[in-house]
């Protein structure tokens, strides 16, 4: 069994084969978290243009910067939707800067208010897709289609306490996108 504090495999041989410029890691990489890192910069955005822009920034620091990430704090996934979210959170700052300095304005509170809905949102959405698949899915059939945790229950083919326990977890899972005023979607760290 692996320790704690190993990284997993594929993330140091991810690092190891993009150190060495190997273009193949890269287009890897891409495939592996091209929609997460969109998904992620959309939400922080609410602009398909700049998610487009925000995955291209993403993807050339990663290929010009591999010895960035360090695999002692945490997986690469998290370190890239990480490096999304500051880049994210930095093109939103400097668009809504720009267009309160055009309209004359200098609400800064309601700036760091649109970041902060902005930055949640994004955890959120990290937190779900990360989250196992048992607890997305009784979260999805909980919300989206209206089940008590019984009925998740039946669905799932597991005991009510089980449903109710996936629920839960999903819950506090999902209640921690609020915990941490201005952090990334993830605490993976960036160098």
């Amino acid at each position: 069994m692996a320790r704690r504090d190993t990284p997993p495999r594929w993330d140091r041989k991810m690092q190891q084969r993009l150190a060495r410029g190997e273009a193949a890691a890269l287009g890897e990489l891409y495939d592996r978290f091209a929609s997460l890192v969109h998904g992620l910069a959309h939400r922080v955005l609410g602009d398909e243009h700049a998610a487009d822009g925000i995955t291209r920034e993403v993807f050339a620091h990663v290929w010009e910067n591999p010895e960035s990430y360090d695999p002692k704090q945490g997986p690469l996934r998290s370190w890239v939707a990480t490096l999304t979210h500051r880049l994210a959170v930095q093109r939103l700052r400097t668009t809504e800067t720009a267009a309160l300095a055009h309209d004359g304005t200098d609400d800064t509170d309601e700036l760091e208010r649109k970041v902060r809905r902005a930055s949640v949102a994004a955890r959120a959405d990290y937190i779900v897709t990360s989250m196992p698949t048992p607890l997305r899915t009784a979260l999805e059939l909980a919300y989206f289609q209206r089940r008590d945790y019984r009925q998740t229950a039946a669905d799932l083919g597991v005991t009510a306490d089980e449903a109710r326990r996936r629920l839960r977890l999903g819950l506090q899972l999902l209640s921690t996108a609020h915990d941490a005023p201005g952090t990334p979607p993830d605490r993976g760290g960036t160098r």
